[in-house]
This record gives structure tokens, C-alpha cells and sequence, in this order.
């Protein structure tokens, strides 16, 4: 049984005058950041800054992102309240140990830095991918289709996007101020599908952001074995792609890319 949830999307930019380089006055759009406090049964768990887009399916992917729940069945509702910035997460059992588990927190880096919690690498190498592959054309392809996405960031920059694919078929975009909320929230509504959610076996992230270890992980725990980005990776973002065998393809502009790891997935061909 899915969860209930509201639908309390926020306004993306805000309206601001400021000064020119001639000192003239202009008007300006500029991301609506907003500090939204999640509650779990009641208990305060953390605090993320958002844009406030799909901030349901943010929280419901960040608890999967989390493993702090392990199917979506086990939430039974996340109620989003502006006026006090709060998300109200409602389990049917609850979550066992979540004082342990939540002990420890790391602070990820990047825009619109977050929090995650210490145990997130504990039985990575439990993870097993699919055999997945992605066509030299299918990427160009999906280079593309981010460019000519109508987005927050072309209106008033400051934001990072993600995306989800199958092949070159966008299947989702989300924009928001850090790039790990952006992936939690696709996370949420992979979920939100169907009953089992949709798998990741076929699937292609897309990052505008750094490959980060956060990104790599929490897209193998996804089930998403190749990921792209417009920008570089890390050196753990490297260490953990190759050792989950995970694609990861940096640098991804117009037709110029760097395969960092797992080039087997990528088929390349003459164009």
C-alpha cells in the first residue's frame, strides 16, 4: 500500500531587486531556498534545505536514501506544512533503533549541504547491479534532452538538476539547491510508482553536479548502474564506482565526455 501524501509544492524563485555593474536597478529571479524540518512519528530527524518542488517525495527518498525504511509500504503518510516548515512522516510500525541509528551524521558536501547518516556505506558490497549498458548515441542523446530541459537554473542559476532516464527517454527532472535532495527525490518517486517501484535496472542518472560518494552510493542503492554528470568526480566518487561496478561518465557536454570507470557499460561507436 502506498503512502498519503499531500502535495505542497512551493514556489521555485522569488522576485528580487538588485544593482548592476552600472549601478542601475534590476529585477531578478532567484531560487526560493527553504528549510524544511522532518518529523518522524513525532520525532525530530533532520532539517533540509530545498527548493520545496516535490518536498514529499524529497522526504520519502531521503528515508529510503537513509535506509532508514526498506519499503515503501512501511510509511504510512508525509504531511507537508509550510506555515511551520515541517514535514510530518507517519510509519505503521515505526522505525526500530532509529536513536542509533541516527546517532551519527556526516555533512555532505556541495551546494546545499545535508546531512546523511554514518552507517550509509554499511554492506555496500551487498549491492549487486545489473548488467546494464548505455549506447554512445543513447548518452549524446540524453546530453540533449538536458539541454533544451526548461529549467530554474536557465531562469535564475543557483540550482542543481537530475534527471532520470531509460535510454535517452527522460523519464523525470528535478531541480532543487543541492544535488543529493535532487536525487532523493527521484529516489521517492521511483518508489511511488507502484507498489514495488521502479527498478533501476535500465535506468541512467543524470547529475549536474560532482559525482560524490554520496551520489555513487545512493545510486547504486537505487539499483541505477550508470550515472552522468556535466561535471567531474571525486576520488572516493572513483574508488566506489570501481568497486560497485558502477559506470560513472563525467564532463558529459555536447559530444565530449570522460568514461571515469566501469567502460564495459558504455558501447561506443563510430559517429
Amino acid at each position: 500500500m502506498r503512502p498519503y501524501l499531500t502535495s505542497a509544492r512551493a514556489p521555485l524563485v522569488r522576485e528580487v531587486a538588485a544593482l548592476n555593474e552600472l549601478g542601475e536597478s534590476v529585477a531578478l529571479s532567484v531560487p526560493a531556498e527553504r528549510a524544511l524540518t522532518v518529523y518522524v512519528d513525532r520525532r525530530e530527524l533532520v532539517t533540509l534545505m530545498t527548493l520545496g518542488a516535490q518536498p514529499e517525495l524529497l522526504v520519502l527518498g531521503f528515508l529510503r536514501n537513509q535506509r532508514l525504511v526498506d519499503s515503501v509500504e512501511e510509511v504510512e503518510s508525509i504531511t507537508v506544512d509550510w506555515d511551520v516548515s515541517a514535514a510530518a512522516v507517519k510509519t505503521r510500525r515505526g522505525i526500530s533503533d532509529i536513536e542509533a541509528r541516527t546517532s551519527k551524521r556526516v555533512v555532505t558536501t556541495g551546494c546545499g549541504q545535508g546531512s546523511v547518516f554514518g552507517d550509509l556505506m554499511a554492506d555496500v558490497d551487498k549491492l549487486v547491479l545489473p548488467a546494464a549498458t548505455l549506447t554512445q548515441t543513447a548518452l549524446y542523446g540524453i546530453v540533449n534532452a538536458i539541454r533544451l530541459q526548461e529549467s530554474t537554473y536557465k531562469s535564475s542559476g543557483s540550482v542543481h538538476a537530475c534527471a532520470l532516464f531509460c535510454a535517452d527517454q527522460m523519464l523525470l527532472f528535478v531541480e532543487d539547491v543541492g544535488r543529493h535532495n535532487a536525487l532523493d527525490t527521484i529516489a521517492g518517486w521511483m518508489w511511488m510508482q507502484d507498489a514495488a517501484g521502479v527498478a533501476g535496472t535500465d535506468k541512467v542518472f543524470y547529475t549536474t553536479g560532482r559525482l560524490t560518494s554520496e551520489m555513487v552510493i545512493k545510486s547504486a542503492q537505487m539499483g541505477i548502474p550508470i550515472i552522468v554528470s556535466r561535471s567531474g568526480i571525486t576520488e572516493m566518487g572513483f574508488e566506489l564506482a570501481q568497486r560497485l561496478g558502477v559506470c560513472a561518465i563525467g564532463r558529459a557536454t555536447n559530444k565530449r565526455f570522460i568514461c571515469y570507470t566501469a567502460s564495459n557499460r558504455l558501447h561506443y561507436q563510430s559517429l
